[in-house]
């Protein structure tokens, strides 16, 4: 099988698990999204949620964001973690959005990635989902799986980003994005996870690669039911995205 046959029976398993992927990230526009997302750097999106209707409470705009101290942002989000350096890169892209861009968020990845604790992956996931800019944004654990599944050899994100980019349709980039994160959480962990059983490890991933995740050498393969089968198992209802543990404020 082909990498691009691959990615084609892995669209029709992630389109009948995740049929209504969305991001779980609470916002109401670029702005309040582009905040939503640095926040959720090494915190979970459910956290996030609970912190952010405060925030914007108080300052949902980025007039009214910068005219905030860091020490009065830092206050409302430390429970997200990294709060010392989130604040300081709230504050900042806040002053330039409404300085340089008349209070609008960017619609340009390149402009996106000059803001503080904008990184790529960020910037990556603001085009896609506030603006429907093609976009594929790429965190470690869709590098974990592109590689389960032998879609990417790549060591790097940007790398994989690039192979992804291949094997599927730009209209679709930010939709399997977010399939395969939520299919990551409710089906594929990156430990204690039975490759074998898995609706699309069991086919997609090498024998070696199952052997080197599993510790073992061969052994039965239990049975498993397709997912693109006519009878897929139920849906799940995962909650959240999980985000880049090993990024740093800038993600």
């Amino acid at each position: 099988m082909t990498r691009a046959e691959k990615a084609r029976r892995i669209a029709r398993i992630l389109d009948r698990l995740h049929p209504d992927a969305a991001i779980p990230l609470d916002h109401v526009d670029p702005y309040t999204l582009l905040v939503a997302v640095v926040l959720s750097a090494q915190c979970t999106d459910e956290r996030v949620n609970q912190v952010t209707p405060a925030l914007f409470a108080r300052a949902a705009t980025p007039d009214a964001m910068a005219k905030l101290s860091v020490a009065e942002i830092e206050r409302m989000i430390r429970s997200c973690g990294l709060a010392p350096a989130k604040a300081k890169a709230i504050h900042g892209l806040s002053v330039l959005v409404r300085d340089q861009y008349g209070g609008r968020v960017p619609a340009d990845i390149e402009k996106l990635e000059a803001l503080p604790g904008v990184g790529h992956k960020t910037a990556s996931v603001v085009m896609v989902q506030a603006f429907g800019v093609p976009a594929f944004p790429v965190d470690t654990h869709i590098h974990r799986l592109a590689g389960r599944w032998g879609l990417s050899r790549a060591k790097n994100v940007a790398m994989v980003e690039r192979d992804l980019k291949a094997l599927f349709p730009p209209e679709d980039w930010g939709n399997v994005h977010l399939q395969i994160i939520l299919f990551g959480r409710a089906h594929c962990p990156a430990r204690g996870h039975d490759l074998r059983a898995c609706p699309i490890c069991s086919w997609a991933a090498s024998k070696a690669r199952i052997a080197r995740e599993m510790g073992t050498r061969g052994g039965a393969r239990p049975s498993v039911m397709r997912a693109d089968s006519r009878r897929g198992p139920s849906r799940p209802h995962p909650s959240g995205v999980r985000r880049d543990r090993r990024s740093s404020s800038r993600t």
